[in-house]
């Protein structure tokens, strides 16, 4: 069947919203997006978790009836999430009728074909986990309590009477769904944990508490409640018709169950990948094809704590940031599957970098060409001479190639690489665009042949770009789609049907800048400013009103050492410079031959001996730090003239080519 459901985790009410939230649900609507644009009939879900002990616990702390607490929090997630335009088919909320119709009928059938039982429960129990440990499981605190691995908090034991879910019987099931098909569980990391704790044995478990009344009560048992994960799970069922009647019913149900991706954080894993689909296989219905859980994100390498001060606030996102360069970031930043460094300064160097100087430059004077040299109307692609069509077709080529790997990488949930793919056509084009000099051509009459080819080639290069970055950049890739002068849809335009050269003859709208530069400086004092921080300054000001040199701390010197003098230093002459071109050397295993661009009236080549640990391809657009006053010497025929320094990583001197977090302009000294 031509469809795709993809689902977040239902967000848990006991706190606020804060970014891990926010990224799931990003990378769920990209996906959403990227297989609507694909033609799919595509569902996403997202919704709370709005059950269990501690919402009980925190609404009495408010002083407020639990639901209307509940309610509170849901309106705080759906205005958090407001300003960037999910495009989820439908918010569930566990307190909703519906849901508590399907949950009864999942019990029921669970029940009915024997995996239900009464009996008694002693266990040590986590209200934030809402799970049972053993003893073993945990630690205990210098006290001699009980603590909670995950929330470092004490441990609750409770004895009561339960009903339990044989999941010990579905051990051998498990484990063949788990070998048979591995990308049930991703990543294979996460497969392996799993498979492990499920090989060590698995207990039956409680699925019932008497001491909580917040929650959905047993099917023929009010004193019992239903167990909060049991409740929870099944919302990714009840939510498209199982159980009931609502949302197209069993129809819209056995449309799009079993879910194709369900997306959760690596804390949650286990109730996802043991208890969600033994739960499933208990009622008779499939398992979903993919549980992927996703990495956590640290700040400045750290977990993020209020203590520590390194919280990233979502308000302040929202004040400092468009909300497509938060979601460009998120998923260029971090490998899917893997913990990720989210800081502010960070953000402001990669929107610099790749948005406002990469695809938002591209756009601009592309289009400011156009208009200034054809009256805003795009040129047909002139002729010109053989080498700089054969450089067009190039760029072409590098389109072709960046849309085919985008597309590769997305389909296995590889954002970050898609995006390279991606941006290594904008560095291409960018580099075609330097090279042949459109502004110079428009002053020669006798150059408007080349001039139309150059500009037509970038507007086509934009173009195509713009239709593939949909799913990441929603809203700007909008913007440039009416810059282009097309008033359709782009979210509606799927980069199979694109056909190069169709935009000739389009009038172009009005032109504005997509990714305005952002000020650092500026925007870390005032940050820094709201969260209470003093901004940071790298001089001190006497009373004098005479600036000086902030003194520098003390530092031990490794024994050993060959001293130099600042003399020595200054004679060697570092710049930044960014590659331009890259290729393998023939007949030369190690050896790379580069164009680099130092800011000077022509590129330099410049060769170094990497060429066993990078491809050269992706070192295109790269900023790297060049010894730029080095004799030039031959290496296999070729001048090199200067020298690319990288560091020496372990006993096989791996080379690490040096570079910058921020962006700096070509040329730029490195004092």
């Amino acid at each position: 069947m031509n469809k795709f459901y993809v689902t977040t985790p239902i967000y848990y009410v006991n706190s606020r919203p804060h970014l891990g939230h926010l990224y799931t649900t990003i990378i769920a609507d990209t996906v959403a997006r990227y297989k609507r644009q694909r033609g799919l009939d595509t569902f996403f879900l997202t919704g709370t978790d709005e059950h269990g002990v501690n919402i009980e616990r925190a609404a009495e702390k408010a002083g407020l009836p639990v639901k209307q607490h509940v309610d509170g929090i849901v309106d705080e997630f759906k205005t958090a999430f407001a300003p960037y335009g999910f495009t989820n088919d439908h918010w569930v909320r566990t307190t909703d009728d519906y849901h508590k119709k399907a949950v009864y009928e999942l019990w029921k059938r669970a029940e009915a074909n024997g995996h239900i039982y009464k009996g008694k429960y002693e266990g040590w129990y986590c209200g934030n986990c809402n799970e049972f440990y053993s003893e073993s499981e945990v630690e205990k605190n210098g006290e001699g309590t009980l603590i909670c691995p995950t929330h470092d908090r004490p441990l609750e034991l409770i004895a009561e009477e339960s009903y339990f879910f044989k999941l010990s019987a579905f051990q051998d099931r498990l484990m063949e769904l788990y070998e048979k098909d591995p990308n049930f569980i991703r990543p294979e990391a996460r497969r392996n944990e799993v498979m492990s704790f499920v090989r060590g044995g698995l207990n039956d478990l409680s699925i019932s508490r008497i001491s909580v009344n917040w929650g959905i009560q047993v099917p023929g048992d009010p004193d019992h409640t239903i167990y909060v994960w049991f409740d929870a799970l099944s919302n990714y069922i009840t939510a498209i018709g199982f159980g009931n009647d609502q949302f197209g019913g069993e129809e819209h149900f056995r449309k799009y169950w079993p879910a194709d991706l369900q997306l959760v954080g690596k804390d949650i894993l286990r109730f996802h990948t043991v208890y969600w689909p033994a739960f499933l296989m208990a009622a008779g219905l499939p398992v979903p094809k993919t549980v992927f859980a996703h990495g956590m994100w640290l700040s400045g390498g750290r977990k993020m704590s209020k203590t520590l001060g390194n919280v990233i606030n979502l308000a302040t996102l929202r004040k400092h940031f468009s909300t497509d360069s938060v979601r460009y970031f998120c998923l260029r930043e971090m490998v899917f599957g893997h913990d990720g460094d989210f800081t502010y300064e960070a953000m402001l160097d990669r929107v610099n970098a790749d948005l406002a100087s990469g695809l938002g430059n591209l756009a601009s004077r592309t289009l400011t060409m156009v208009r200034n040299y054809f009256d805003g109307e795009v040129p047909e692609a002139g002729s010109a001479d053989g080498e700089l069509r054969a450089r067009a077709s190039e760029v072409r080529d590098g389109v072709a190639h960046a849309l085919a790997d985008f597309e590769r990488e997305f389909e296995i949930y590889s954002f970050s690489r898609g995006l390279e793919a991606a941006w290594a056509a904008i560095a291409r084009v960018d580099k075609f665009i330097s090279d042949a000099k459109p502004w110079d051509l428009a002053k020669n009459p006798d150059q408007r042949e080349p001039l139309k080819l150059v500009l037509h080639t970038a507007v086509e290069t934009l173009r195509h770009l713009a239709v593939l970055l949909v799913p990441v950049l929603p809203e700007s890739t909008q913007a440039i789609q009416e810059q282009l002068g097309q008033t359709n849809q782009i979210s509606r335009i799927a980069p199979s049907q694109l056909k190069w050269g169709e935009s000739a003859g389009t009038k172009i709208g009005e032109v504005k800048p997509i990714f305005p530069r952002l000020d650092k400086k500026q925007i870390m004092d005032e940050i820094k400013t709201e969260e209470g921080a003093q901004p940071e300054k790298s001089e001190t000001i006497e009373k004098t009103g005479e600036v000086k040199p902030a003194p520098a701390a003390a530092t031990e010197v490794a024994p050993g050492v060959a001293f130099i003098n600042i003399e020595d230093f200054a004679k060697v002459e570092l710049r930044v410079g960014e590659i331009k071109t890259a290729e393998r050397v023939p007949k030369a295993d190690k050896l790379l031959r580069f164009t680099i661009d130092l800011g000077e009236a022509e590129p330099r080549q410049i060769l170094a001996g990497i060429a066993q640990y990078y491809e050269p391809e992706k070192l295109i657009g790269r900023k790297v730090i060049i010894v730029a006053n080095l004799a030039p010497r031959k290496l296999r025929g070729f001048d090199s003239q200067g020298m690319v320094l990288a560091a020496s990583i372990g006993e096989e001197g791996r080379p690490v080519l040096a570079g910058f977090l921020e962006d700096v302009p070509n040329g730029a000294k490195i004092r």
